[in-house]
């Protein structure tokens, strides 16, 4: 025959072992009590009461994620299909937040199709109202519009979206195609533009550079002329200066000054003939027309005079 304590001691321990319980790490127990909702227990070896109390649901409050693959039309009836990720996990690990999870959805298969259909729709409703054009270049606008309209909708049933990130869009081949000839277009027009402006430049660029150097030769011309003509101006005054004092000696000597006009005559015409380099020149050679022309001088010297 058994012996009774035994039994009892067996009992108890079978009571105390079915009543402890582990609840792993990122996860939180949901306990009903005869079917109806009781308490959560946390993390790490929990009690619950033998036999009236069970483990409806372990809640995950770990970040999650799914793929999603669907089909949309934009305004102008073009044919968009996108490749998505999105990123969610429960809200917070507060009671409240709990109960929401594990009883809003009978489960976890009907929380990913609600979940699904919510963003497929959001994102439908944004992609019809825009034009096939338009897409590519409002990705970031497009997430943040579903963010926007479902963040409401997850939060009632205890979750929150953490990311949704739109990884491949892509159009009907003959979309693709006809996309593809508008970017060649575009660079074509773009290359030719470029083209245009760099001859522009290179014209005006050009145009100033023969500017700069007529301004350049015009400046040095004008600088040239002037220094030949404070040249030709020296040379006049040293030679009247010179001319004025031989005169002096000469009538400091008591002798004609016609001399002097004479040999500048002489030299006058010896320098024709050597400089003229075949150039036909006509002079009055007579004794008459060398008087006429010293008298013209004398005459211009005697004013000279007059005048200092």
């Amino acid at each position: 025959m058994e012996n009774p304590l035994l039994i009892a001691l067996g009992v108890i321990a079978l009571i105390i072992f079915s009543s402890l319980l582990t609840v792993t790490q990122g996860t939180i127990a949901v306990v009903t009590l005869f079917g109806k909702y009781r308490r959560i227990l946390q993390p790490g070896l929990r009690f619950k009461i033998p036999i009236i109390e069970q483990i409806y649901r372990r809640v995950s409050i770990q970040n999650q994620s799914i793929e999603m693959e669907f089909q949309a039309v934009t305004i102008d009836q073009a044919n968009v299909y996108f490749k998505s990720m999105l990123l969610y996990s429960v809200l917070d690990s507060e009671e409240e937040t709990i109960k929401k999870v594990a009883f809003k959805f009978i489960s976890n298969k009907d929380l990913m199709q609600a979940l699904i259909r919510t963003i497929e729709g959001s994102i439908r409703a944004y992609v019809a109202s825009q034009k096939q054009s338009e897409i590519l270049g409002r990705r970031h606008e497009l997430v943040d519009s579903v963010k926007n309209q479902i963040d409401n909708t997850l939060e009632m049933w205890g979750y929150h979206l953490i990311d949704l990130q739109i990884n491949d869009i892509t159009f009907d081949q003959a979309i693709i195609e006809s996309m593809s000839r508008v970017v060649a277009s575009n660079n074509l027009k773009a290359a030719a533009e470029n083209e245009g402006q760099a001859l522009l430049i290179t014209k005006t660029k050009a145009a100033e550079a023969d500017g700069n150097a007529t301004k350049i030769a015009a400046l040095a011309e004008k600088e040239a002329a002037m220094l030949r003509g404070q040249g030709v101006a020296l040379f006049r005054q040293e030679v009247a200066k010179g001319m004025s004092e031989a005169a002096d000696e000469m009538k400091a000597a008591n002798l004609d000054t016609n001399v002097i006009l004479f040999s500048m005559w002489t030299e006058a015409i010896k320098n024709f003939a050597e400089y003229g380099n075949g150039n036909t020149i006509f002079l009055d050679g007579s004794a008459e027309g060398m008087q006429r022309t010293m008298k013209q001088i004398q005459a211009m010297i005697s004013t000279k005079e007059k005048d200092a």
